[in-house]
């Protein structure tokens, strides 16, 4: 019973710790995450049919086990000290040094019928020197899993706070590369179950996104401030056991609603309707198409314009919005949507799904494979073709992170790096939705993949992405300041870690982007970075000494850096 008191204690300390991060946070509603080959605007519609290619298409995606599941957890809260040094050693700028001070929790609480995984951490930096601006910073990422009636109704959330750098430096190796701080949360049941053979899914979210944008001179500033937005998805299917036929049905659809509070006040639209087959045409292989009918649409404010019609632009060469006159379409389809590919299972570890299809007036591909290593390794790559909003494509990708995930923090910062590792294999990653924050509609395609695993004494995880985003806006005559049109980036992030001993790790990590767009002042941006962590525990592992080594170096095209980080310092857990 004591125990039990202790646990009940411990679960409603990291409840408020989850409520205090996630209190202002955002992001945008969808179901249980479909594959990202088929990510839309809102839930996939393919998908339910997707995972059945067998004799069991159409059937429900299974919920977690709970059955023979018994209580457990660990909630480890810390206090943390470290003092960092920051020299700039390419332009003979300033050396920096400065005291962080944090308070975090990381943990993890499995139970019958709920899971929760969280890692929360408030830091406040302290300048010895008078060169480095005081700042606090909250970062933070939370899933919860909580089954209502086990095996048919649960309720799913979760939530992101972190801090980015903006276009071409998602992460940087010091604070002061981190300009954008990022709030994310979405919240809402999921049905999964049985009228007699007929398989019946659906789900609600909720969601709301807030960005605070403190870089100096960016046109992201009074732009983007937040968004709410609302999605319904239902389906119903059967597989072929159910109806003795030679394929497995789904019938779907679903809508969704997004309201933007930024200067123009953007909306997005969606609805579909859509059925899908699966056929097995043998043991490890089904030939799968759907069909089905989707209108997006998406509009915005006005713009102030003078007597002959030409949009006004403000002291700073922005456009400014008009709230009395028509909203204007920037992104309106309304048609047939089609495709068709193959779902291959060679082994029970892995499967392999590709497709290719008519959608938002023109040609799509799009594609998912993952494979189980071993019980704790995988490996993860999907081609996507979307159109997106800012809170959606964040919302995705944070309810797309495996379960019992590993978030991976900079070992100089703190902060929160671009992708988290699953404890058996696959992961996720972040970059992608973060260089896009904007309150405008745009298609985007891309490759995402992911590699992490453990061996012995040693784990390691991988990400990797190419993105390419194409931005809808009013075309209207003398309209140049809205940014660009077109942007790509690529980036890679990789950490390898390795136990010296059972108290002492070591741990390596990189990372690699570039990013450009097609803005005739604009030059490509490239980053690059690498640190080197050691730690050591002692007093039953409370303490916990911590030294880092970092190396960064960007360059915008006019400007070029490259600064060293260095810190150490300690850490007690509670």
């Amino acid at each position: 019973m004591r125990n039990e008191l202790h646990l009940a204690r411990r679960l409603r300390r990291l409840a408020l710790a989850v409520g205090l991060t996630l209190a202002g946070a955002s992001a945008f509603a969808q179901d249980a995450p479909p594959p990202p080959a088929s990510g839309v605007s809102y839930p996939a519609p393919s998908e339910p049919a997707g995972p059945g290619a067998g004799p069991d298409a159409g059937a429900p995606a299974p919920a977690p086990e709970s059955g023979g599941r018994h209580s457990r957890g660990e909630i480890r809260p810390y206090l943390e000290v470290q003092q960092v040094l920051s020299a700039d050693l390419g332009n003979g700028g300033d050396t920096l040094t400065y005291t962080s001070v944090a308070a975090g929790v990381d943990g993890h609480v499995e139970t019958r019928r709920v899971q929760v995984q969280a890692s929360l951490r408030y830091e406040r930096d302290i300048d010895w020197n008078g060169h480095v601006q005081q700042q606090d910073n909250v970062s933070g990422i939370a899933t919860v899993h909580a089954e209502v009636a086990p095996g048919a109704v649960a309720i799913d959330a979760g939530g992101l706070a972190t801090r980015t750098g903006g276009p071409g430096r998602v992460f940087g190796v010091t604070n002061r590369d981190d300009t954008v701080d990022v709030y994310s949360a979405y919240a809402g049941p999921t049905l999964s179950t049985h009228a007699g053979p007929v398989a019946v899914n659906g789900a609600y979210r909720f969601g709301y996104t807030h960005v605070n944008d403190h870089s100096a001179g960016n046109l992201l500033a009074g732009d983007y401030n937040s968004s709410t937005a609302h999605s319904l998805t239902g389906s119903i299917g059967m597989g072929t056991r159910d109806t003795g036929l030679p394929f497995g049905w789904t019938v779907g659809g679903g809508a969704v609603r997004e309201t933007t509070n930024d200067m123009f006040r953007h909306r997005f639209e969606g609805e579909y309707v859509r059925g899908d087959l699966v056929v097995p045409v043998g043991p490890t292989l089904a030939l799968t198409g759907g069909i089905g009918y989707e209108r997006i649409r998406s509009s915005q404010r006005d713009f102030v314009r003078d007597a002959a019609g030409v949009p006004v632009p403000d002291a700073q060469g922005r456009p400014q919005a008009d709230p009395n006159a028509p909203r204007q379409l920037t992104y309106d389809t309304d048609g047939l949507m089609y495709d068709g590919g193959i779902i291959y299972r060679p082994t029970p570890r892995t499967e392999l799904q590709a497709r290719a299809g008519h959608r938002y007036g023109g040609t799509t591909y799009m594609g998912t494979l993952t494979h189980q290593i071993g019980r704790h390794a995988a490996l993860n790559v999907a081609v996507y073709d979307t159109v997106e909003t800012f809170g959606h494509q964040l919302s995705y990708d944070l309810s797309a992170l495996p379960a019992n995930f590993n978030p991976v923090r900079n070992s100089l910062t703190g902060g929160l790096e671009g992708c988290a590792f699953g404890q058996n294999g696959g992961g996720g990653c972040l970059d992608r939705s973060l260089q896009a924050i904007t309150g405008d509609t745009f298609r985007a395609r891309g490759v995402l993949a992911s590699l992490s695993g453990s061996r012995g004494l040693w784990s390691y995880g991988i990400g990797a992405s190419y993105n390419r985003r194409h931005y809808f806006r009013p075309t209207l005559t003398g309209v140049t300041v809205l940014g660009a049109t077109h942007d790509e980036d690529v980036g890679v992030y990789g950490t390898v870690s390795r136990r010296l001993s059972r108290t002492s790790t070591l741990t390596f990590d990189a990372y690699a982007s570039w990013y450009d767009n097609d803005l005739a002042n604009s030059d490509a941006v490239t980053s690059e970075g690498a640190s080197v962590s050691y730690s050591r525990t002692f007093m039953l592992e409370r303490l916990q000494f911590l030294a880092a080594l970092g190396l960064l170096h960007s360059d915008n095209g006019t400007n070029s850096s490259t600064i060293g980080s260095a810190s150490a310092g300690l850490r007690y857990t509670f």
